[in-house]
């Protein structure tokens, strides 16, 4: 197994439509304001946050977390902000916790698994973002997993790059895939809540 480079992603991307929709270089810039980067890199495809779905825990309208028996109340819509720039973004609060959305919708092939991983810009910042496996046969927009863990607001930014993707591809398919068994995440559109 071995991590594939920007030219395999791009080449996946022309043939098997890997990632949707797809930016063949690292963007860092929309028109003259700077943005986090998102678009393909080294080894690695930085995805953006999209800007129709974002919701925060609330310790205020939820009791408790039941993944079994997920309570939908537990998660806020928080205003999305502008900035002095233009750039949109939500605020995320001290110690809280977020669902998100990637714009890309994935594809991932039957002898590849990926991985999502926090930029470094908001580590830096002191977001965690949870890392979150992309499976053989796997599709659909990837719902990520957002942590706060600093003594401030965050801002995260919509439609700017928040995590990246690592693909590995293996030497032989896996026996039983993501679609094989069924998944419960299987081609999602948004953000979707925990489930059975």
């Amino acid at each position: 197994m071995a991590i594939k480079s920007d030219l395999w992603i791009k080449r996946m991307c022309q043939k098997a439509s890997l990632i949707e929709p797809f930016e063949e270089a690292l963007i860092r810039k929309v028109g003259e304001r700077r943005i986090i980067s998102c678009g393909l890199s080294s080894y690695g495809y930085d995805c953006r946050l999209a800007r129709d779905e974002f919701k925060v825990f609330s310790p205020v309208t939820g009791t408790e977390i039941d993944p079994k028996n997920f309570d939908a109340n537990s998660l806020l819509d928080v205003p999305i902000r502008r900035s002095e720039d233009g750039s949109e973004y939500w605020l995320l609060p001290p110690h809280s916790y977020a669902l998100g959305v990637t714009i890309e919708r994935f594809n991932i092939p039957r002898n590849v698994t990926a991985l999502a991983i926090g930029k470094s810009t908001y580590a830096r910042s002191g977001l965690i973002a949870n890392t979150t496996p992309l499976e053989a046969n796997w599709c659909g927009r990837l719902v990520v997993e957002l942590f706060n863990a600093a003594n401030l607001p965050v801002r995260l930014y919509a439609e700017e790059g928040f995590i990246q993707i690592l693909f590995f591809e293996s030497d032989e398919e896996c026996q039983t895939s993501y679609s094989d068994r069924g998944g419960k995440y299987q081609d999602q559109q948004g953000l979707t809540l925990p489930k059975l």
